[in-house]
């Protein structure tokens, strides 16, 4: 087995960890759900779960990483008492962050394909409707989302094959300071609109009324909603985070560098919001169009502003890099456990996990089109059914169980947890939280199973 390597810098950690979690979650996902709830109201929810719900698992992932010294393949067997089974946690890993890329490098195609569109003038001229018939024969066209897809899986494996550090660090370094660069020239050039004032509004004013607009039911579905979210956006339970955590030393403690990978984290979500609402309020846009939002409405706005072809063509860019630094810290992720778990060398790791995630990505490129007839009740077609699996059962259980390790006797226990958080210097986790932790957080994550099934059951009840 190949000599483990370590991070050559904490700024690395700090970047890669923040990287993994910044994704589509931030800059697809957010903007429109955030739109869907109301603005500002559902912003401060979500920043509630956020620090209470999300980041205290952050820490849980770092700590057994760390403590182990060995990918999530082996942190348990390092760390469980005798004779116990945690271990079999780690196949929520590996399975979550396989099916998460059997979809996901599908839609960070979409990005990259939407690049070349925005530059090459595809949009020039189209209205809301020419632009969601551009949209929609992308789905319907089998060889350009495999190809674009392809793309994906094949950057994700020359970032990989180079190493952690000259390949994996260097590359998520430099692509994350481009994305912040990007991010910040969307950010003035959309908040300097005219008419973007009433979307800043929109974005940062609390109304807490358009929570309970619907009653009971309507804010329950916007506390889902924003725990979904948090959840989401760090890609905790399936052990993302874990392997990053052993790549490190033990100078700083592990609630800091959390706070610090969560504040870039939010801090990129915030930024996409200041990108998308004063721009759809200064062109009069719905901010609450769904997940069309950012690939058949925002290219109309680019293309109304001066200048929007490059503008359109640079949202894109900021996009993808958001999109391909998950791809490349989820598969080194699978690299890193593929050589623990099998002894393996990095080089066959590669080769036989980049093959796995391109046929088993296939489904969900033929969904939209050759496959398309195949849908789940309640659920909806492969892509929805795959998007289910991690973001409705294997991160909120897989988080709940890392946790139950964390927090219970009969596993690593709060004791080991809190030792191995707390060491060296830096922000330390609050020992007053503990009843907090070990209760009310996992009837929170219970919370979210259970809201996730409810449509589903409803629709199955109504179709029988």
């Amino acid at each position: 087995m190949e000599e483990r390597e370590k991070f050559a810098s904490r700024l690395g950690f700090i970047l890669i960890s923040a990287g993994c979690a910044i994704g589509l979650g931030n800059v697809w996902r957010f903007p429109y759900i955030v739109g869907q709830y109301g603005g500002g109201a559902f912003v401060l929810l979500y920043l509630v779960f956020l620090v209470a719900l999300t980041l205290p698992i952050v820490v849980m992932e770092f700590s057994v990483g760390r403590a182990s010294q060995r990918s999530y393949g082996r942190s348990f067997e390092a760390l469980e008492p005798a004779g116990s089974r945690w271990h079999v946690l780690k196949w929520f890993g590996f399975a979550g962050n396989y099916v998460l890329m059997m979809f996901y490098t599908v839609v960070s195609g979409w990005m990259l394909n939407y690049i070349f569109k925005s530059a090459t003038g595809t949009f020039n001229g189209l209205d809301a409707a020419g632009v969601s018939e551009v949209f929609g024969a992308m789905l319907s066209n089998p060889v350009e989302l495999i190809f674009w897809m392809g793309v994906v899986v094949i950057i994700g494996i020359l970032c990989t094959a180079a190493g952690l550090r000259n390949g994996v660090e260097r590359i998520t370094k430099y692509m994350m300071i481009a994305l912040f660069v990007v991010l910040l020239l969307l950010a003035i050039r959309s908040v300097t609109l005219p008419g973007a004032a009433e979307g800043i509004a929109f974005y940062l004013t609390p109304d807490f009324s358009k929570l309970t607009a619907n009653g009971l039911s309507g804010f329950l579905q916007a506390v889902y909603a924003a725990m979904g979210q948090a959840f989401f956006t760090m890609s905790v339970g399936i052990g993302s985070m874990a392997v990053f955590g052993s790549y490190i030393d033990k100078k700083h403690s592990l609630t800091g560098e959390a706070l610090r990978v969560g504040g870039l984290d939010t801090f990129v979500a915030i930024m996409a919001g200041f990108v998308i609402f004063p721009a759809c309020f200064a062109y009069g846009v719905d901010p609450s169009a769904g997940p069309g939002l950012v690939f058949q409405t925002l290219p109309v706005v680019f293309e109304a502003m001066p200048g929007g072809q490059m503008w359109g063509a640079l949202f894109f860019v900021f996009m993808s890099f958001a999109a391909l630094s998950t791809v490349i810290a989820v598969f080194e992720f699978i690299m890193s456990f593929t050589m623990d778990q099998w002894g393996v060398s990095r080089r066959k790791a590669v080769a036989i996990n980049g093959t796995m995630i391109f046929l088993l990505a296939l489904p969900c490129a033929l969904g939209f089109n050759v496959l398309s007839g195949v849908v789940v009740p309640g659920i909806g077609d492969i892509q929805g059914v795959e998007d289910f699996i991690v973001s409705n059962n294997l991160l909120p259980i897989g988080s709940l169980l890392v946790l139950l390790f964390c927090t219970r006797k009969g596993g690593w226990g709060w004791q080991n947890f809190i030792a191995e958080a707390d060491t060296g210097n830096g922000v330390k986790f609050p020992k007053r939280l503990f009843w907090f932790v070990k209760y009310v957080v996992p009837f929170m994550i219970g919370f979210i199973i259970v809201m996730g099934y409810i449509p589903i059951v409803s629709k199955w009840i109504g179709v029988a």
